[in-house]
């Protein structure tokens, strides 16, 4: 079945809600960034996942704001789980992505809204409260609002592999194998450059760089770039080319001509 259309009202009031969720994030995750005090809590005992007073907070203030403002709609969240909804839409939220950026006091984490229906992502914001920049799509918008202005987002002009900036968080996450797949493009790139969480799915939808490739995510860590990403022009898929919005391996393009180019690579 085709995906339900939404009227210009819904979209309006699925972006007043958005907004909202993203509003009540900022001054929660901020009253403990670069704090002197601020202690992280380990999910992982085989590794280090952390977890902080300001992923749990801002999640918390998230659903306050749902259960005000769209009590009907399912929740899924990094920290507090899923909750059932009866809308057929779901708000996929990661409150701080990149929560080890977090603790080391670097800008390049984010707060992490998407809202889903049964085909993926709708609409989504990759926001960084520090920096002041808030990148939203979907519902046709796609921009990027901070302390110089509002700017439409629209991804990288064409260009091959050889000319390009390619990101990603190896060796943090994925298998030896993934790695090894991900090098192989990385060999032929231009530039790569390393960490930057969420923030680099922005940048590809800000026409900055050509491609993120990852693998071990969530789909709590891609649905909102997913969203934001597709409205500025560009693609997000699995590793084998099919939907990436249930998380694993996933690469984020500006072009699908540079797209099809590092997925044979990836698939070599």
């Amino acid at each position: 079945m085709p995906r339900a259309a939404f009227s210009p009202r819904e979209a309006d009031e699925l972006w007043h809600c958005a907004q909202a969720l993203a509003d009540a994030a900022r001054p929660v995750t901020l009253a403990s960034f670069r704090s002197a005090t601020l202690q992280a809590d380990n999910k992982d005992a085989g590794g280090f996942d952390p977890v902080t007073v300001a992923d749990r907070g801002a999640e918390a203030a998230i659903r306050a704001e749902l259960a005000r403002l769209r009590p009907q709609d399912a929740i899924l969240g990094e920290e507090h789980g899923t909750s059932s909804g009866t809308s057929g839409l779901t708000w996929v939220i990661d409150p701080i992505d990149g929560t080890r950026a977090f603790l080391a006091g670097t800008p390049t984490w984010g707060v992490l809204i998407g809202l889903a229906d049964r085909d993926g992502a709708v609409l989504g914001i990759i926001d960084q409260p520090f920096i002041g920049e808030r990148f939203r799509g979907g519902l046709g918008v796609a921009e990027v609002t901070g302390p110089h202005g509002v700017h439409p987002l629209r991804t990288r002009a064409a260009r091959p592999l050889n000319e390009a900036i390619v990101f990603t968080t190896f060796p943090e996450v994925g298998t030896p194998d993934d790695r090894a797949a991900f090098e192989r493009v990385s060999a032929r790139a231009r530039l790569t450059r390393y960490g930057m969480d969420c923030y680099a799915y922005a940048l590809v939808a800000a026409g900055q760089i050509d491609l993120v490739i990852e693998a071990g995510l969530q789909s709590y860590d891609i649905m909102a770039p997913i969203a934001v990403i597709e409205a500025a022009g560009g693609l997000v898929t699995d590793w084998r080319g099919g939907p990436a919005h249930q998380g694993g391996r996933v690469i984020a393009a500006a072009t699908p001509q540079i797209h099809a180019e590092a997925l044979a690579l990836l698939n070599g």
